[in-house]
Order: structure tokens, then sequence, then C-alpha cells
């Protein structure tokens, strides 16, 4: 793991365990996500649409196995699903925002579903520039939300009500690669839920981008 980033985050989960320092906490969780997002809009200028297809690592284990693409829909799908619908209990970006046919994604899933071929079917459909536009937005609400968040807030768990309406949104698939994710999500509290998907994470799938493209430079 990128030695920074982990220092990052090892540092905001230990803030965020007390009440008088869980505030610096976040604001050091919101610099990690800038510096991560920083690295995303790098890779949009530096590579070519293509590249955001290529599975170089496509027999490897491990998230490096996927392509860019893929990773970039899977985290920011998985964030706003788990910000929206479980957290605030509101609508997600991908709805209100009409994102699924701006960006001509097939799925409303996380895409935990798909395995080798499939993932570069769907993300070649993908329309690059409303993904990087969607997740933009995504980024922005899930900030506002963790940003009306009190130190006690952190240890609600997720009512049966959310997670009832998680399955009849239909937006984790029922295959075993994916089902799991309902029971890991609504097992936690929000601190659980901060620590992982909204930090640790978006660093692995990251990383793995970062891989990728170091394997098509070559």
């Amino acid at each position: 793991m990128n030695k920074e980033w982990s220092e990052q985050n090892k540092r905001m989960q230990s803030l965020i365990r007390k009440a008088d320092t869980f505030e610096e906490g976040r604001d050091v969780l919101f610099a990690l996500r800038d510096d991560l997002m920083y690295t995303l809009f790098s890779l949009k200028t530096e590579l070519k649409r293509e590249d955001f297809d290529s599975m170089p690592f496509i027999n490897a284990d491990g998230y490096h196995s996927k392509n860019i693409a893929y990773s970039i829909w899977h985290v920011f799908r998985i964030e706003d699903i788990v910000a929206h619908t479980l957290i605030n209990g509101d609508e997600e970006i991908l709805f209100s925002g009409n994102y699924q046919s701006r960006i001509n994604s097939p799925l409303i899933t996380t895409g935990n579903e798909l395995v080798k071929e499939q993932i570069s079917d769907f993300t070649k459909q993908l329309d690059l520039d409303e993904l990087y536009t969607y997740i933009t937005e995504v980024e922005k609400s899930t900030k506002e939300i963790l940003s009306g968040l009190t130190y006690s807030d952190l240890k609600s768990g997720i009512t049966d009500e959310r997670r009832e309406k998680l399955q009849a949104l239909g937006v984790v698939s029922t295959d075993e690669n994916a089902v799991w994710l309902i029971d890991y999500w609504c097992k936690k509290d929000v601190r659980g839920l901060i620590q992982m998907p909204f930090s640790r994470h978006w660093i692995m799938h990251i990383e793995a981008c970062q891989r990728i493209k170091s394997k098509l430079a070559k």
C-alpha cells in the first residue's frame, strides 16, 4: 500500500475513535480523499480511452485483475449506495442524476458479479466523461453527509428498513460474488463504513489502477 496514503488512513482511523479528535480525523479523511481523487483525474489526463478497458492482469488474483474503468465505477457505486441508501436514507446520485443513462451503463449494481472478459465488455460501453462527472458528484455528496455527522453518529448501525430498501433497489446483484456485500455493510456501524468503503476501499482500487497504468506503459 502507498506509504503516504496508508499513514493518512491509519491516522484518520485513530483520530475518529475519540470525541475530542473526531473533527481532526474527518479532516484527515477529506485530505486523503482529495489526494486519491487527484490521482484518478490524473489517469484521465494521462491515458487513452482504450487504456481504461485494458486488463493486462486478467488471470491474476487481486484488484489489479480488473480494469481502470471498472474500478472507478465499482468504488463510486459502492460509495453512492452506502452513503445515500444506508447512511443518509435518501436517493442515490445514480438515480437522482439520471447517470445510468448518461454513462450508458447496462448495470446499476456494484459490478462484483462480473468476471474476466465480462468486465471489459461492460466498461467499453461507458461514457468516460459522464462517469467522471458522476464520481465527482458522489464524492461531493459524501463529503456533505460526512460533514454533517457528529461523533455520536459514528455508533449508529444500519436499520432493518434501510437494509430492506437496499435489497429492493436491486443495486447489489444476487450473484454469490456480490450478495455478501449486504451483510458486510449492514453489520457495520457508521464508523466502520467510513473505514471501509470510504477510505481503504478507495486506496486498494486506486493502487490497482496505478499498477495497471504502469504495466501499460511498458
